[in-house]
């Protein structure tokens, strides 16, 4: 039995790919909510962050950097572009969102609205 390979461009091959939705892990608190994305060997340079009204969105892209001399003639690595996109609720304060990239893990703080969080009333006696 042989194995007859086609020559394939990664880059090519890649682009025609569809994004695959990363995992997530999603928390809240009393002050908000933390997504956790997975997003294995995307760069900060190569990652997307975007607010369009209510709909966040992330898009990520893996790129492999050959060698300057050197061009790939067969690629079994499959080379990922990330996308998911969440609603937010009117609760969350959109204009506040921080994000942090570390170690293939992105990390998303939607804080809640002043209004929607809890808060202690004081009591007075008399």
């Amino acid at each position: 039995m042989s194995e007859r390979n086609q020559l394939t461009d990664p880059k090519s091959a890649a682009s025609s790919e569809r994004p695959v939705s990363p995992a997530v892990d999603i928390f809240e608190d009393a002050t908000g909510i933390t997504v956790l994305a997975d997003m294995p060997g995307v760069s900060r340079e190569r990652l997307d962050v975007k607010l369009d009204g209510d709909t966040l969105s992330i898009e990520g892209r893996v790129e492999l950097d050959a060698p300057a001399q050197m061009r790939a003639l067969f690629a079994e690595l499959s080379v990922p572009r990330f996308r998911r996109t969440f609603t937010l609720s009117r609760e969350l304060d959109a204009g506040r969102i921080e994000a942090n990239l570390k170690d293939g893990i992105l990390t998303l703080q939607v804080p809640k609205l002043a209004h929607a969080q809890p808060r202690r009333i004081e009591v007075t006696a008399g």
